[in-house]
């Protein structure tokens, strides 16, 4: 793969003063707005400011119809959403996510809680964990604050609080729930991490990595390529952002995480490292489920509809 041009295939250009040009536009479709009446929509959706300085901001989601109980709304799950777009790309406003997320609302049913992070290589790790704990941190004070986001007060549970992350996103949700443990979050609770195909690395080759290194969609060089862009400068991928089997401080934190649902695929690249992670965290305690499919690649549920609705499925069971 000497030849292979992993800045052609990400379809991106570095530029002298280390920031992306991005050549590819995705179509983006705006927020519905709090008072839009929702015909044949499934969510209503709104965007709200969380960093001014930061430039990061969430899209809310509620579902167009609010279960309830009793003549009263049910109250629901909040999900906390992180995207993919392997640290250099995507946003919660193209179409592909904001239909997602749609999706994932109407059918667990839920609050869901879009994170438009920042993007490396602008912004290296650990900002895009800063932001992940900013969103989180907004959650609890939309619940304290009586002139809290209306929709979270009134039709979410913040005692059933969970961080979905897709691939670079299940990464942000690992290490976010790691860092706000040692923050005071009542009354908000973190009841369970989704991490849907998690995007870890390391310097060790595994043997999925070597098999599928000339992968269509998701090559052995354009990890590498990734990780250069998203890791902090002079670091490599054992680092612990990448790497979580390196030992540390943190290691210990891992047994305090909640219930975790670990999503694979077995024509993904990250697989072997995906199921070494998932009995990393049986072997610390912690309660997990793991789905893996033996058939699909990294990044099937975006284009694929019947994956993603089996997604939601498997989401929809552990929430």
């Amino acid at each position: 793969m000497s030849k292979f041009d992993p800045y052609e295939h990400l379809k991106v250009a570095l530029n002298p003063d280390g920031s992306l040009t991005r050549y590819i536009r995705l179509p983006t479709t705006p927020a519905t707005g709090e008072n839009t009446q929702l015909v044949g929509q499934s969510a209503a959706s709104k965007d709200v400011v969380l960093s001014e300085e930061k430039k990061t901001w969430l899209r809310i989601y509620r579902p167009a119809k609010l279960p309830s109980n009793d003549k009263s709304i049910a109250r629901l799950p909040i999900i906390i959403y992180f995207h993919a777009g392997g640290w250099i790309q995507m946003s919660v406003e193209q179409t592909v996510i904001h239909e997602s997320c749609n999706l994932l609302s109407s059918e667990v049913p839920a609050i869901v809680v879009a994170v438009e992070f920042r993007l490396a290589p602008e912004s290296r790790l650990p900002a895009q964990y800063e932001d992940a704990t900013d969103a989180i941190l907004w959650v609890k004070d939309q619940a304290v604050n009586e002139n809290g986001d209306r929709w979270l007060k009134e039709f979410g549970d913040f005692s059933r609080c969970y961080l979905y992350g897709v691939s670079c996103g299940a990464n942000i949700a690992f290490n976010a729930a790691l860092r706000v443990q040692d923050m005071k979050l009542e009354p908000v609770a973190i009841a369970g991490l989704v991490m849907n195909q998690p995007f870890f690395g390391g310097k060790q080759r595994t043997k999925s990595e070597l098999k599928l290194a000339t992968d269509p969609y998701f090559p052995l060089p354009v990890i590498d390529l990734l990780w250069e862009l998203a890791l902090p400068k002079g670091t490599d991928r054992d680092h612990r952002y990448c790497n979580p089997f390196v030992d540390g401080a943190y290691k210990e934190k891992i047994k305090s995480l909640g219930r975790c649902l670990v999503i694979g695929f077995g024509g993904d690249p990250l697989i072997e490292r995906q199921q070494d992670f998932v009995q990393m965290l049986v072997l610390q305690g912690v309660l997990v489920e793991a789905r893996f499919d033996d058939v699909g690649f990294h990044g099937i549920d975006m284009i694929d509809t019947r994956r993603a609705a089996a997604i939601i499925n498997f989401i929809k069971e552990f929430v």
